[in-house]
Parts: structure tokens; sequence; C-alpha cells
């Protein structure tokens, strides 16, 4: 893979991304001392700057985050080449952090930090680590569908009973990204191609992201929609009565694939050490509790349960997907616009 490719492609399709921290105000005088550890976050800040503070106050570490889109910040980092002032890629997806690592722009992992995690969840060449895990499933809305409305697999979405807008999805999202990368390792170009043109054919309604398609699924903008598993459990933890439940596809099918959220070190970063406490934080288990409890994602170090309405981990059969095959980013984006739907 050429790097320059992926870079332009990435610059053309993703959304622009502003820098945290920055003054703006042109001047030379009074500057700050740099930032001792420095994340590129594909994560919302919502998301996870609660939990970067922690570290901050338990690690006496300042630490600056610069927030974006996952590919955009990949690209970014494979652009910017030796001049990167990231440390750490914090990436909501595995092939985000495949794309980077197969530009050879990781540092290889402690084992000891490696070891906290399952294989299946974690570079088989010791280049990143997955922290949290997402589920993808179908959300839906429970006044207008029943769970045995729903569809066996999700290349099922394809057949006219979901046509006329009764679809979400959202194609510019990263995590909806690596669902297509898998599609594409599982069923290969033309297989995927058939499918997303199958959805296209159905009228879906676009949404920026996973939490406007579960917003949209409770108020019945649409009937089903393509999201990880969590944002749901966002929403019922703040209204139990929301009308919308996750339909998790049958084992093995690819609806039901199962993705991480992880980090890598730069191998240009200028703060190795901070990296490394930071990376091992995230593996703790205040970090661990944190993603279970507060964002109602799935803990991927053993002992630490998982929030009580969560399938445990190990009920989520995979498809015979390696998250380490995920890395053609540049692939799927490729053919997202071959099909129109970014």
């Amino acid at each position: 893979m050429t790097i320059r490719p992926l870079v332009a492609l990435l610059a053309a399709l993703a959304l622009g991304v502003g820098a945290c921290g920055t003054d703006g105000d042109g001047g030379d005088s009074g500057a700050a001392p740099p930032p001792q550890l420095t994340i590129y976050s594909g994560r919302n800040e919502d998301l996870v700057g609660p939990l970067i503070a922690q570290f901050e106050g338990a690690s006496g570490i300042d630490v600056e985050v610069r927030y974006g889109d996952t590919a955009q910040l990949a690209g970014a980092i494979l652009e910017e080449g030796e001049n990167s002032p990231a440390d750490v890629y914090f990436a909501q997806d595995a092939g985000a952090l495949g794309a980077v690592s197969r530009a050879g722009r990781f540092r290889p992992l402690d084992p000891a930090i490696l070891n906290r995690v399952d294989p299946q969840f974690r570079s088989v060449d010791d280049q990143w680590v997955g922290v949290s895990g997402r589920a993808r499933v179908a959300v839906y809305n429970t006044e207008l569908l029943s769970e045995n409305d729903l569809p066996d697999s999700v290349l099922d979405l394809t057949t006219p009973r979901w046509a006329g807008g009764r679809i979400g999805w959202a194609p510019t999202n990263g995590s909806f990204q690596a669902f297509v990368t898998a599609m594409r390792v599982a069923l290969g170009e033309d297989g995927a191609r058939a499918w997303l043109e199958g959805v296209k054919a159905n009228e879906p309604k676009v949404y920026e992201n996973n939490i406007a398609i579960v917003e949209a699924a409770g108020a019945g903008e649409i009937q089903v929609g393509l999201v990880n598993h969590y944002y749901l459990h966002r929403l019922r933890a703040e209204n139990p009565a929301f009308p919308a439940a996750n339909h998790v596809f049958p084992e093995g099918d690819l609806g039901s694939l199962v993705n991480v959220a992880g980090v890598g070190i730069l191998d240009t970063a200028d703060h190795a050490d901070p990296a490394r406490q930071l990376v091992e934080f995230l593996l703790s288990e205040e970090a661990q509790q944190y993603f279970a409890e507060e964002t109602f994602e799935i803990p991927l170090v053993e002992g630490v349960e998982a929030d009580p309405s969560l399938p445990p981990l190990e009920s989520l059969k995979q498809p015979d997907i390696d998250l380490n095959g995920l890395a053609d980013l540049q692939g799927t984006l490729a053919l997202l616009t071959e099909v129109g739907v970014i």
C-alpha cells in the first residue's frame, strides 16, 4: 500500500478537524510549554474526555487531545510523517488502527500490556491493542416492529421489505466503514458492492453518526438502523421508556461484528513513556469499569464485568473475521464513493 493515495482520499472525503488547546492569536509571546502527551482521538470527547481527565489527575501528566474523525486523523498521521506531534492514536475501530500500522507508523507495545487482552482484539504484530469492545446491532423502534419482524441477517436489508426510508445508516461514520471493510473481506468486493447498492436502492435515510440513528429510531423516523450497541444503552439510561431496542443478529452473521476501539503509540512519539502509561491506564480496572459503566462498551480485560444489560463478551459469536484484516480503509472509502453513498 502506498501512503500518498490514502492521504489524498482521506483528505478529500473526511470532515475537517481542529486541534484543541491552541490560542489562535498568532502571537509569539507567553507561549505555553509543549504538552507532555499528545493524543489524536477518533473517540468522541463526550465519551472519553472524562476518562482522559482521570488519567491526567492520576498520573500528573498534562495531555493535549486533538479530537476528530477517526479516518481523517489516520490520514493526518500519515501525511505529517515524522513531523507529527501525536504520541498516541486512539481510534474508534480496528480498521483505522490497521491502516496506520500497515504504514509502519506504530512502535511495538510491551507484551505485558498486550497480554491483558485476548489475541483476537489486538494486533498480531504487537502494534496496537483494543481497549473496549463495540458490537454491531440493528436498533429498531419497538412501537413499529417486534423482534420477530427483524431480518435474520444484515444481508436481508436489501429486500423490498425495507424500502422507502425504513432503514437508517451513517456511511461517513468510522464504525460503519469498518463494518463495510469486514464485508469486503468476507464477501469480496463484488459482494460488498451488491449489498451497498441493494440497501441504497431501498432509499435509506442518511445520518451523521450512530447517536442520530438511535434517536431517529426512537422517534419513529426510521424502523431500523445500523449502529454500535452502546448508544441505545446511553439513551435508555437517561430515559428507560425510550421506545427502541437492539437486535443482535444470529451467531456468525456479519451484522454481529464485534469491533474494538484501540490505541497505538506512534513511532515518532516524543513522549513514549507517558504514552505507555496511558495505554496501561486504559487497560486498568478503573478504565475498564469506566467503559462498562459510563459508556456501556464491553470491557476487554478479563475479570471486569460488562453492564448487566449487555451480553457477556464470550456470548457474542463473531463472524469469521480477523480484525487485523480490516486495514484497507482506502479500498472501503473508494467503494463507498463508487457506489455513491459518500
